[in-house]
């Protein structure tokens, strides 16, 4: 039998390249801006790991989902038929005499192939009218730093505790985590009655939570890192970020405690798939196929929810990046996908504000983009402020408004295991046992570690989704995104706030850039859902595009006629947004719902983002590299830092 998956010759898609040989212009717009920089400075020779997505499955097969990866502790990776099939089915008679490299996996969820070519043989590949769009793998990673000096609230500021006793807390639900694994620990096991968790009292894990080979709610593994056998968090990331999901205090409840670090929904279930290494680092085919699996798991597990806190830097439009048309296959399958707005609000190359700095696939308009506050150590969200380093909209090349929300993500505390890389590699991060036992000793905990990052803010926000889907399950992706960026909290916010670090000061202006629609409050959210499912038009929930107007001096949100903004009341942009992030005008009821945002009198806003020196240069190499300090040579070498 054929070990087609790892041992296709390129000869077999260059075969399906037609008589008809596309233009050299209709030919490089096939082609990654970055894998253009390498084809112009590389040799014919050198061999590229490439993504080559088709507008169809070649031959016309339409066979069952294919995953890809090592197996895990648990779980299959998938049948190697469907696309690839398809694929070998065509073009095995005229392999004779083609030479080149190998087609490694196949990722059906976007018609795509992974392959190792030559770049001599790139422009062939993409003169295919079956070609869509060839990108280079490009390394994704997750990773902070920071050292914690006291314990900050996580659920409280967004009211996550209201929602727990109603019985909200998860139960049943599916989080699928694409991250660097899980090592299990008490906090993620099967809540009982002996936990004497106080808001969770009457609550018991379902009979049917576990499944085979399973640990507690993680209740399916599977590894998607070549080369590696298990679904372990080599690395540390992984699990704190599922304790921030559904951590249930276990390690941090009874009487000689006085804190209890719990995820936003405490008996949820996990499924775990591994697609960062011991690095933190992973690829764009591994993220994909891992989606490709949560899908193809969906009903199994009930997976509402992936979260990715992970990315990298943006390098063509959503409607071309493969991480981007993956996480909306997720979408339309009826799965929420949560993404990390990414941590480069600092990057003050174009801009002196950080804006342009949301990463991919957060700046795909259908996920729910987090970005990161700092809760100032307190439960009330009144004295909160944005961390400085979570990223801001517009997203780079399509002008998307991103971030959707913001949520806790700054100092979090959340789970450690033994000989946890990331606590052993950086000793001066810890909580101490003091933060949150009584008459604990100011000594690291072994049990609990703290981080910062938009990684976190997105799994508070997935836990919290979560809860809202237990509440209200029938929710559709885009009915629950509507849902919570319309009961946002953004009635406090400050006009702008300010850190400074090593010299350099960071402002943030508190726009739709900034904070999208507010601050998550997932209480609000459920009540509104518990009524009438919440009464969400039809439509999608796709985020805004930002247009600039070079006449008129303005920069308006432009709406989808998809999208249910288009809608007056609660349900237009400018309400969704708030009132203090629009200026009134008289295209607010035009037919693509345009709502103005700025305007050139707006030195905060607009002359950092729109003035003389504009952000974008779209089709400008120099732009993309300023933007994100990297030289465009070579992405898969450039890891975006988390």
């Amino acid at each position: 039998m054929l070990r087609a998956r790892y041992l296709m010759v390129l000869g077999l898609l260059l075969a399906l390249v037609g008589a008809t040989v596309a233009t050299a212009q209709s030919t490089s717009s096939k082609i990654s801006p970055d894998l253009q920089a390498l084809l112009a400075s590389g040799s014919p020779s050198q061999n590229v790991q490439v993504i080559i997505q088709y507008q169809n499955p070649p031959s016309g097969s339409s066979g069952s989902t294919t995953s890809s990866g090592s197996s895990g502790s648990t779980g299959s990776s998938g049948s190697s038929g469907g696309l690839l099939g398809g694929l070998l089915g065509g073009v095995l008679g005229v392999v004779g005499g083609l030479v080149g490299g190998l087609v490694t996996v196949v990722l059906s969820v976007i018609n795509g192939v992974v392959a190792i070519v030559p770049l001599g043989q790139i422009n062939s590949i993409a003169a295919d009218p079956n070609v869509i769009y060839i990108s280079p793998d490009r390394t994704v990673t997750a990773h902070q730093a920071v050292t914690i000096t006291a314990a900050e609230y996580t659920t409280e500021p967004i009211n996550a505790p209201a929602v727990w006793q109603n019985g909200y807390v998860g139960t049943n639900v599916g989080v699928a985590l694409v991250d660097s694994g899980i090592t299990p620990v008490p906090d993620l096991n099967v809540n009982s009655l002996t936990l004497s968790l106080p808001t969770l009292a009457q609550l018991r894990a379902a009979s049917n939570e576990v499944a085979p080979f399973s640990t507690g709610r993680i209740v399916y593994s599977q590894n998607f890192v070549p080369g590696q056998n298990d679904a372990l968090d080599h690395y540390g990331h992984g699990t704190l970020v599922a304790g921030l999901i559904a951590g249930n205090g276990a390690d941090s409840t009874g009487s000689q405690y006085f804190r209890t670090f719990r995820g936003a929904a405490p008996n949820a279930n996990i499924i775990n798939l591994r697609v960062l290494d011991e690095n933190g680092a992973g690829t764009d085919s591994s993220v994909i196929a891992a989606i490709d699996e949560a899908i193809s798991l969906k009903n199994t597990y009930n997976i509402r929810v992936i979260n990715l806190s992970l990315g990298r830097p943006i390098y063509e439009s959503y409607k071309l990046d493969p991480l981007c048309r993956a996480v909306e296959k997720a979408w339309q399958a009826g799965i929420v996908v949560v993404v990390a707005a990414g941590n480069d609000g600092r990057d003050l190359n174009l801009n002196p504000e950080g804006y342009g700095t949301i990463d991919s696939p957060g700046n795909d308009p259908y996920v729910v983009t987090v970005g990161a506050m700092n809760t100032q150590f307190t439960p009330q969200i009144s004295d909160d402020i944005i961390a400085s380093y979570s990223s801001k909209g517009p997203a780079f090349i399509d002008d998307v408004v991103k971030p959707d929300i913001v949520a806790p993500g700054n100092l979090v505390t959340s789970l450690e295991f033994d000989d946890d890389p990331l606590a052993v590699n950086n000793p001066d991060f810890y909580t101490w046992y003091s933060f949150y036992q009584t008459n604990g000793a100011e000594v690291p905990s072994e049990d609990y570690f703290p981080m910062s990052g938009t990684s976190m803010a997105a799994g508070v926000a997935s836990g919290a989704i979560a809860d809202l889907l237990q509440a209200a399950p029938s929710l559709t992706p885009d009915e629950a995104k509507a849902l919570l960026m319309v009961n946002s909290d953004r009635s406090y916010f400050p006009a702008s706030s300010s850190v400074t670090d090593d010299g350099v000061t960071y402002v943030a202006n508190y726009d739709v850039f900034t904070i999208g629609a507010g601050y998550l409050d997932i209480a609000k959210t459920v009540n509104a859902a518990l009524v009438n499912n919440g009464s969400v038009p039809s439509g999608t929930a796709m985020s805004p595009i930002a247009s600039y107007n070079a006449s008129t001096g303005t920069v308006t949100a432009v709406t989808d006629p998809s999208s249910l903004w288009t809608q007056t009341g609660p349900w237009s942009a400018s309400s969704v947004y708030g009132n203090n992030a629009f200026l009134s005008g008289t295209n607010s009821t035009a037919l693509w719902g345009v709502t103005p945002l700025w305007n050139n009198n707006d030195p905060n806003g607009y002359t950092a983002l729109w003035g003389k020196t504009a952000l974008w240069g779209k089709s400008s190499p120099a732009a993309e590299t300023a933007l994100w300090g990297k030289s465009g040579t070579d992405a898969s070498s450039v890891p975006l830092e988390y």
